[in-house]
């Protein structure tokens, strides 16, 4: 294992790269995570605060603070730092402006409250709220948090560990919290696996520097307004998800596979001619990491993979899903994840600087990323209708450099749910809601064909 143990203080760390690259994103509008909670029921403010603390003293990173001199650390307390934020009805309703649902319009609202717009002004990892809805019959709990603290899996396990503490009935001291908030995911890559010859990595760098501009990308709306995030949703129902799922096991492929290939269709289309597609898919490395650690080990521990599709047309669904999937496949088992890991993390960067480097300065880095693995998440007959769950989103924000649609699946109670987040006005809501349209249609005529 190369690791450098030593960087790790008593009450916290310095930065690692991939963190690092997050931390200098932030700023811009990318890479701040929303976890959305829709209750029917009134939550428990003294219970919630509990739950929240508890949370932090488990996990020490959620109660740290990212501080900035020379480089970016976190900084963590002894004790729990966050403070529950209540909006009432009148507050609420002065955030709704439009026609989506007040739900849909809260998680897009916590999307662009950019707390660490500063870098060099210290900030709490992690913000929470609960806002008293118009129909004074819901609640939103929102968690807000830095992604270089909050991967998907992350916040997966934060949810369901949220979840467990409100419903826990007898109510637990809040204990001092541990220091030791774990290394960063640089300094337990095996060593070799990110190993590259100096030459091979000037060779890359070049390759996707140049790559990049013969990439086709989504028609741009408006290059020039201020950005923000926004969200539309991909829902199938169970038989249409079971279908597709059943499908994806026919072909030696996962759900991630389907879902870009529909992506690339709707994208390209009817074009007759031949275009080539960025595609980013992030992969969880946690299983192979060293020490590894556990699925509820909180942080940022997952890498991408860019790969390039080209798009002829005339190809069926399962055919573009089977050969994108493959390329993902052979580059992973490649380590290309990890042995690429600084080459991307570096033009992330570059691109930030440099928005002149990317087509119509848009910052737009592929035409989507996905996920691997899909979060599996039952929510149903589990205990969570004490609280009144009636329905949870959770996204990132991607209105700086990124994609221009992040797809963030989940199978919950059976149905695939995406959430697909865009930067507006970029790209317009009638635009991506025409794609996702597209996709779902792609996604039920695929399901449809399979032999079940």
């Amino acid at each position: 294992m190369c690791s450098n143990s030593d960087r790790v203080e008593a009450l916290g760390r310095s930065v690692g790269g991939s963190e690092y690259s997050w931390c200098k994103a932030v700023p811009g509008g990318t890479g701040i995570t929303v976890l959305a909670l829709l209750l029917s029921k009134p939550p428990n403010i003294s219970r919630l605060q509990t739950a929240l603390h508890k949370l932090q003293n488990d996990h020490p990173i959620l109660n740290s603070t990212l501080h900035y001199s020379t480089t970016f650390s976190f900084l963590t307390s002894p004790t729990p730092i966050l403070k529950l934020q209540s909006y009432d009805i009148s507050t609420t309703s002065t955030l709704l402006h439009h026609s989506l649902s007040p739900f849909h319009q809260i998680l897009e609202y916590e999307l662009n409250r950019n707390t660490w717009h500063n870098p060099t002004t210290p900030a709490p990892v992690m913000f929470a709220s609960v806002y008293a809805l118009p129909d004074a019959a819901s609640w939103v709990v929102v968690l807000r948090l830095h992604v270089s603290t909050c991967d998907r899996t992350t916040a997966a396990w934060l949810l369901r560990e949220l979840l467990h503490n409100m419903l826990t009935r007898e109510e637990e001291e809040e204990e001092e919290g541990n220091d030791e908030i774990g290394l960063a995911m640089e300094d337990m890559i095996p060593c070799g696996m990110a190993k590259k010859a100096m030459w091979a990595r000037g060779m890359d760098m070049l390759a996707y520097s140049l790559n990049s501009l013969k990439l086709t990308n989504l028609r741009f709306e408006d290059t020039k307004s201020a950005r923000c995030s926004r969200v539309v949703r991909l829902q199938l129902n169970k038989n249409e998800t079971r279908r597709l799922l059943h499908g994806c096991k026919e072909k030696g492929i996962k759900l991630c596979g389907a879902v870009t290939a529909a992506g690339l269709m709707a994208a390209h289309g009817s074009r007759k001619s031949s275009n080539k597609y960025g595609v980013v898919t992030l992969i969880d490395c946690r299983s192979a990491l060293h020490p590894s650690p556990s699925l509820h080990h909180f942080g940022f521990y997952h890498c991408a993979i860019l790969n390039t599709h080209v798009m002829k047309g005339g190809e069926s669904m399962w055919e573009v899903a089977k050969r994108t999937y493959e390329a993902f496949v052979k580059s992973k088992k490649c380590n290309k994840h990890f042995s690429d890991m600084a080459d991307l993390n570096l033009l992330m960067r570059k691109a930030m600087e440099n928005p002149g480097l990317t087509p119509s300065s848009s910052l737009r880095t592929s035409i989507m990323s996905v996920f691997e693995e899909s979060v599996i998440d039952n929510i149903n007959g589990s205990g969570e209708d004490a609280v009144g769950l009636q329905d949870l989103m959770g996204c990132a924000s991607v209105h700086g450099v990124g994609p221009s649609m992040a797809v963030f699946d989940t199978i919950r109670d059976g149905s695939l749910d995406c959430v697909c987040v865009y930067p507006a006005p970029l790209h317009s809501t009638q635009q991506m809601q025409q794609m996702v349209t597209t996709m779902k249609a792609i996604l039920i005529q695929a399901a449809t064909a399979t032999n079940i």
